[in-house]
């Protein structure tokens, strides 16, 4: 591996290709391990998610990409893997939030770490309920990061936590490997369209918080708007029941 031959600028290391590049022949274990840290590390907030995993199922069925060569990556392995690490990912965020509680979250915004995040991650949590937003967080960039450790947090019992949480995993993770294969070995020259296809990914993902984010704006509907979320769970409060 060529460490002189890779992306320098923070840009581009947001692209998904210069990871893939980084791993080289372990491109395969490296999704999968990119996959547990996005979904169950805090830190794993600013790695590449949908469109990792859109691009990896391309690069199951192309191996150039404008003209650089990368290391084919496994499909099979891809769709069973992806999944567990998903699963697994989510799993620890909630033991997380259920070992070490509001502790996790009690700490000064910096460059890594948004206060904002949690609060959007709580928001859905109260918004759908529990077992929806599980799922939901799923395809929301930085929600689905913090809303695992956030459920263990307020004491969202890890069985069902579990059922909703492998629901959620299996869909995000087999969906975007099979459109990104799919799309790789029916479209001539795919390789073209990956940048465009990231950016639609991308913007996709961003569409739920900003659907929410404009309702969020409208005005006060009535005295009893948030009656029903008053008895949701919350980081004021003491846990989910």
């Amino acid at each position: 591996m060529d460490l002189t031959a890779l992306p320098l600028s923070i840009t581009e290391w947001l692209h998904p290709t210069a990871w893939l590049q980084l791993f080289g022949t372990f491109a395969t274990i490296g999704v999968i391990a990119i996959i547990f840290a996005e979904t169950g590390l805090l830190f794993g907030c600013l790695l590449p998610g949908d469109s990792l995993l859109f691009t990896a199922g391309i690069l199951t069925a192309v191996t150039t990409v404008n003209g650089q060569e990368f290391q084919p990556l496994s499909l099979t392995w891809l769709m069973i893997g992806g999944p567990i690490a998903a699963i697994a990912g989510a799993q620890t965020g909630h033991w997380l939030g259920a070992r070490y509680g509001r502790r996790l979250f009690e700490r000064p915004d910096s460059r890594i770490f948004k206060q904002e995040w949690v609060e959007k991650a709580e928001y859905y949590f109260n918004r759908f309920g529990p077992a929806r937003a599980v799922v939901l967080a799923r395809f929301i960039p930085i929600v689905r990061t913090f809303l695992n450790p956030l459920a263990g947090m307020l004491g969202m019992d890890s069985r069902k936590f579990l059922v909703w949480n492998a629901v959620g995993g299996i869909l995000w993770t087999e969906m975007l490997f099979l459109v990104g294969h799919f799309l790789g070995s029916q479209v001539p020259d795919i390789e073209k369209y990956i940048l465009p296809g990231v950016a639609v990914i991308v913007v996709l993902s961003l569409i739920p918080i900003i659907r929410e984010m404009m309702k969020g704006r409208k005005p006060d509907q009535g005295p009893n708007k948030n009656g029903p979320e008053e008895s949701r769970p919350s980081l004021s409060g003491d846990s989910y029941r």
